[in-house]
């Protein structure tokens, strides 16, 4: 059952498994494909004046696996088919670094908060994994998880909000609201 919470003025999203299809350590743009509602959902955000953004692990980076170019590469991809988004962090680092910014910590969502200049309360986070789920709890962030074949089953259990797609997140978030209403 979802908890009830004031309208998110941002909402940001895990990349793999979220916004586009996990392919493990993509370095291809070419392998880049959106996960179903994707599109429409970003533009029905955009429209009603929601910023939008990434947060992402990327321990390819760290493991030397995919170049910081790379990366760079795919998500210039995603921003260029999916896009704008207002910002993108990213965190190279592999679990053994015990950094701040990886999920499950909130660095990530703190960081893109600021960017943003909106409180993290007024943040939702979608993504597919319990980490995802964590470091919004931790931001004091809306948590939205939308399980993948990857999702385990006590992290859906555990969530305080599941969605079965994008679309679904949103309508779950913006349920009070007429689909194309602009906000202030």
């Amino acid at each position: 059952m979802a908890e009830k919470r004031e309208r998110p003025r941002a909402v940001l999203f895990d990349r793999d498994g979220t916004l586009v299809v996990d392919v493990p350590y993509n370095g291809d743009p070419d392998k880049v494909v959106a996960m179903p509602t994707v599109a429409e959902s970003l533009i029905m955000l955009q429209n009603t004046g929601v910023r939008i953004g990434v947060v992402t692990n990327q321990s390819g980076i760290g493991r030397g696996i995919v170049s910081e170019h790379d990366v760079d590469q795919v998500n210039r991809r995603i921003d260029r088919e999916l896009g704008p988004f207002d910002v993108w962090q990213i965190c190279p680092h592999v679990p053994e670094d015990n950094c701040q910014c990886r999920k499950p910590m909130p660095g990530m969502i703190l960081e893109a908060s600021k960017q943003l200049g909106v409180e993290p309360s007024e943040i939702a986070v979608f993504g597919d994994i319990g980490s995802d789920v964590q470091a919004a709890l931790c931001a004091g962030s809306t948590p939205v998880l939308i399980p993948t074949a990857q999702t385990r089953v006590e992290e859906v259990r555990s969530a305080p909000n599941v969605a079965s797609t994008v679309s679904d997140a949103v309508a779950l978030l913006f349920a009070d609201e007429p689909c194309g209403s602009a906000a202030g």
